[in-house]
C-alpha cells in the first residue's frame, strides 16, 4: 500500500522542498546502490509479471537506453506476485525522487485486465524512472511514454509520486489494459499526502497542472461511466474508488497546514514525525525514506535519510549517492526475503537442483540484520507502547538531530575536498559518516532489544502467545 508526503518549498524553514514516506510491505528490504552503466545499442530489460502473480501477466522485454543514471534505493522480496526485487523508488544523480502509493482502479476497470497483460508493472516504472529521468516532468512523460508503447501490468490500480528541486507530480495509473493514466502537478505551496494516492478534478484537456492521453476521457464517455452532463471530471469518481482522499490522509495534511501556516513553517523534525507517528506507522511499514529535494553543487552529495523499518520505532540516517558501499547489515538477508524458507546454502546441489540454491550470499548471511534487530525492537516496544514508545522515540530522534548538527559540517568538509580535486576522499569521508551512524544506531536498537526481552521474560514469563499488542493506526 506505502505512504507518500510531499511539502512544497514554500512551505518548509529549509526552503527547499521534501518527499517522504515508507514502503508498506511485510518482507525482507534491504538499501542499495546502483551504479551508473552504459549499455550496448542492442540491450533490452525485462518487465512485467508472471503468470503466477496474483494478476497474472507474462514478462517480455523492452528496450534498454544507453546510459542509466546512479540512483539509491530500497528494494524488497515480494508483493502480490511481482518478480522481485521490487522498489517503490528512491532517489537518482539527477536529482529526482520517486514514491510508489497503491491506488486503486474502479471495479469494473480491474474485471477488464487480460490474463496475459503484458507491460512494466509499478516497480518496472519506478525504477524506469530512476534510471532515466533527469527531471520530475520527465518521469512523468516517461511513464505515459511506456504505458502508451507497452502496456501496463497492474494488480489492481497503482500511483508514483515524482519530485524534484523545482516541482512534483502525482501519477495514476489504472487498471484494466485500456493504457489510463493521469497526472496532477504539485507546486510550492503543496501539501499532498498520499496512501492512496489520488488525483480529483481534471480540466477538459491537458494543460500546465494535468496530463493525461487524448482518449482519457473519451474512454470513460465510450464505457458510460461519464457524460459532460455531470459536470466536471472527476478522475477518482469516474476511475478510482470513488472515496477521494482518506480521513487519515485528510489529516495527516491538515497536521502538515497547520505547521506550514506556523512562523517556523515546515521543518525537518515535523517531516520525520509525519512518517514516524504511531498514529500511521507500525508493523506494515517496511521501510522509511526522507528525501530533501535540493540542488548541490555536485551530485555525489545528494542524499536520503534512510530507515530500516517503520520509523516509529527507528531513526533516519542520511546515506550518500555518492557512497561507495552500505553496510553489510543494511544489505539483503535470509529473514523475510520471500522464498528462502525452501532454500540452502549448499553447492551440491548448484547442477542438479539450482532452485534450492540460496538467492543471499553466505558472506552477507554472516553479518546482522538491521532490518531484523529493529522489527523485533518494534514489537518489544509495542508489547508496552504507552511506557515504552516515548522513551525509545525521543531516543532516536535525539540522535537525528545530533545527527543533523553533525551533517552539515560533513557536507562542507566535502565541498572542500572536491573543489580541491579530492572527490576520492570527499566521497570515503562521507561513507564512513553515514556507515558509523547506520551501525551505531544498529547496537543502540541491539543493546534496547536485549534489556526489553529480559524486562518481559521476567514480568511476564508465562505470557507467550498473547494476542498482538500495539499503538492503533487511523489508516
Amino acid at each position: 500500500m506505502s505512504y507518500g508526503l510531499y511539502i512544497g518549498r514554500n512551505l518548509t524553514s529549509d526552503g527547499h522542498a521534501w518527499l517522504a514516506g515508507y514502503g508498506d510491505e511485510p518482507s525482507s528490504h534491504w538499501l542499495e546502490i546502483v551504479s551508473a552503466e552504459v549499455h550496448p545499442a542492442d540491450s533490452k530489460i525485462t518487465v512485467g509479471v508472471t503468470p503466477s502473480a496474483i494478476m497474472p501477466g507474462l514478462l517480455f522485454d523492452i528496450p534498454q537506453v544507453k546510459r542509466t543514471a546512479r540512483q539509491l534505493r530500497v528494494s524488497y522480496s515480494h508483493y502480490r506476485g511481482v518478480p522481485a526485487p521490487i522498489t517503490n523508488g528512491g532517489l537518482n544523480e539527477h536529482g529526482v525522487a520517486v514514491r510508489d502509493i497503491w491506488s486503486p482502479s474502479r471495479p469494473e476497470l480491474v474485471a477488464m485486465v487480460p490474463r496475459n497483460q503484458k507491460g512494466p508493472n509499478y516497480s518496472d516504472l519506478a525504477k524506469l524512472v530512476l534510471d532515466r529521468a533527469r527531471t520530475a516532468r520527465e518521469g512523468v512523460e516517461l511513464i505515459g511514454t511506456l504505458i502508451q508503447d507497452f502496456g501496463y501490468s497492474c494488480y489492481g490500480g497503482n500511483s508514483h509520486m515524482i519530485a524534484d528541486a523545482d516541482e512534483a507530480y502525482v501519477v495514476i495509473e489504472f487498471s484494466g489494459g485500456l493504457k489510463l493514466w493521469a497526472a496532477e502537478r504539485l507546486h510550492a505551496n503543496s501539501v499532498r499526502a498520499a496512501r492512496p494516492g489520488y488525483i480529483g478534478v481534471i480540466p477538459e484537456k491537458p494543460d500546465e497542472h494535468f496530463l493525461f492521453p487524448s482518449h482519457f476521457i473519451d474512454t470513460a464517455i465510450k464505457l458510460g461511466w461519464y457524460k459532460s452532463s455531470d459536470g466536471p471530471f472527476d478522475i477518482n469518481k469516474v476511475y478510482g474508488d470513488g472515496k477521494g482522499p482518506s480521513e487519515s490522509v485528510k489529516w495527516i495534511e491538515g497536521e502538515m497546514r497547520k505547521r506550514a501556516s506556523s512562523a517556523e513553517k515546515i521543518s525537518f523534525e515535523d517531516i520525520i514525525w509525519a512518517v514516524s507517528t504511531e498514529n500511521l506507522t507500525g508493523d506494515t511499514a517496511g521501510y522509511g525514506q526522507i528525501v530533501p529535494l535540493e540542488t548541490p553543487p555536485d551530485d555525489r552529495l545528494r542524499y536520503l535519510w534512510h530507515c530500516p523499518i517503520g520509523p516509529v520505532t527507528a531513526p533516519f540516517v542520511p546515506v550518500f549517492l555518492g557512497s561507495e558501499t552500505i553496510p553489510a547489515e543494511y544489505g539483503p538477508h535470509r529473514y523475510l526475503t520471500d522464498s528462502e524458507a525452501t532454500r540452502f546454502h549448499d553447492p551440491r546441489k548448484a547442477n542438479t537442483q539450482p532452485e534450492s540454491l540460496s538467492l543471499i550470499s553466505q558472506s552477507r548471511e554472516i553479518s546482522r540484520s538491521a532490518f531484523q534487530i529493529f522489527k523485533t525492537l518494534m514489537h518489544a516496544v509495542f508489547l508496552d507502547h504507552e511506557t515504552l514508545l516515548p522513551l525509545v522515540s525521543s531516543m532516536f530522534r535525539t540522535k537525528e538531530k545530533q545527527i543533523v548538527e553533525s551533517l552539515k559540517h560533513q557536507i562542507g568538509a566535502a565541498k572542500i575536498l572536491i573543489n580541491n580535486d579530492r572527490a576520492d576522499l570527499a566521497v570515503r569521508h562521507l561513507t564512513e559518516f553515514s556507515t558509523h551512524h547506520l551501525i551505531e544506531n544498529m547496537n543502540i536498537a541491539e543493546y534496547w532489544l536485549r534489556a526489553l526481552e529480559a524486562r518481559h521474560r521476567i514480568f511476564h514469563p508465562t505470557d507467550l502467545d498473547e494476542p498482538y499488542s500495539g499503538p492503533q493506526q487511523i489508516w
